[in-house]
């Protein structure tokens, strides 16, 4: 069995088996990280292009060092060095890029559906790796795999998605993956950055942190973003730290081996503290290792190498 389509857009494109296959598959190549020569010949020949629109550090080098480990060819794509600064559209340019035989584009970038619209004009594979508010299906992917290797399944598990919802593509896709796993997903974050629907992707709202951490497994921590937020939407950063930051003292509401998760960048003191980020819950830097074998896994199952 391989995957479906020839991209990667969103989890919801996804069915259960085809996730369980990414997982599985990432399970197996994730040995490679471990030998003294961290390379295996299943991408030999084959070119994978980053086209990253907007800054990344854990994604865009994620996605080389998988492409690297899988022995392909790496072309890392800066806008502010290219044609786009002339003008040059997002199709134009990647259309000239699979002309020099691209056969995997990664495409980040600030508008939502962006890589659903580029996937119908090119015919290398795409793989959406965060558009606007959209959807981040890595991200899932990678959350989901680093939640069944410490809690062995996610089905039953009740996992708690705090923080700045409303501009979370990690959120969207999360929701998406864990709801399609069997978990129960619980929402908490302040009114105005919650949308209206979210009840509607299948998790539950609370208002009320100490009260949605009551018999959590998982604590996932979005980051808030201050490049996308208006003033409007809280009062300011203090209060917002006083409500919804993670401390060692909310931690003790959750499960005694709940863990913590978080996709980074951390804005320690703001969303999670110093001690529950460094402490034994965290799992923050086994989800950046586990992103690795994962973006393997999905570029080897695209490559038609399978």
């Amino acid at each position: 069995m391989g995957l479906k389509g020839k991209d990667l857009l969103t989890i919801t494109a996804l069915s259960v088996e085809e996730i369980e296959l990414i997982l599985t598959t990432a399970e197996s190549l994730k040995e490679v990280g471990g030998r003294d020569i961290k390379k295996v010949p299943a991408l030999r020949g084959k070119t994978v292009v980053n086209l990253f629109f907007e800054p990344s550090t854990r994604t865009r080098t994620s996605f080389e060092l998988a492409a690297k480990r899988l022995s392909a060819d790496v072309i890392n794509f800066s806008p502010s060095t290219s044609s786009v600064v002339k003008g040059e559209t997002l199709i134009d340019t990647a259309r000239n890029i699979e002309s020099m035989q691209a056969d995997i584009i990664v495409l980040r970038h600030s508008s939502p559906g962006a890589a659903e619209h580029l996937a119908r004009f090119v015919r290398s594979s795409v793989i959406n790796a965060g558009d606007g508010w959209h959807a981040h299906p890595t991200q899932a992917l990678l959350d989901v795999y680093t939640i069944k290797e410490k809690k062995k399944t996610v089905e039953g598990l009740t996992v708690v998605i705090v923080g700045d919802v409303a501009h979370s593509r990690v959120a969207r896709s999360n929701i998406a993956a864990l709801t399609k796993l069997g978990a129960d997903v619980r929402v908490v974050a302040p009114p105005t950055m919650l949308p209206l629907y979210v009840e509607q992707l299948g998790a539950k709202v609370f208002f009320r942190f100490d009260e949605a951490l009551l018999g959590a497994d998982v604590i996932m921590m979005l980051r808030l973003q201050r490049e996308r937020l208006g003033k409007a939407l809280l009062p300011s950063i203090r209060e917002y730290a006083t409500l919804f930051c993670l401390t060692a003292e909310r931690l003790k509401l959750a499960k005694p081996d709940a863990i913590v998760m978080h996709p980074g960048p951390l804005n320690r003191g703001v969303e999670i503290s110093p001690s529950v980020a460094d402490g034994p819950a965290a799992v923050i830097l086994d989800q950046v290792s586990n992103g690795v074998s994962v973006r393997m896994a999905l570029m080897y199952l695209l490559s038609g190498t399978a």
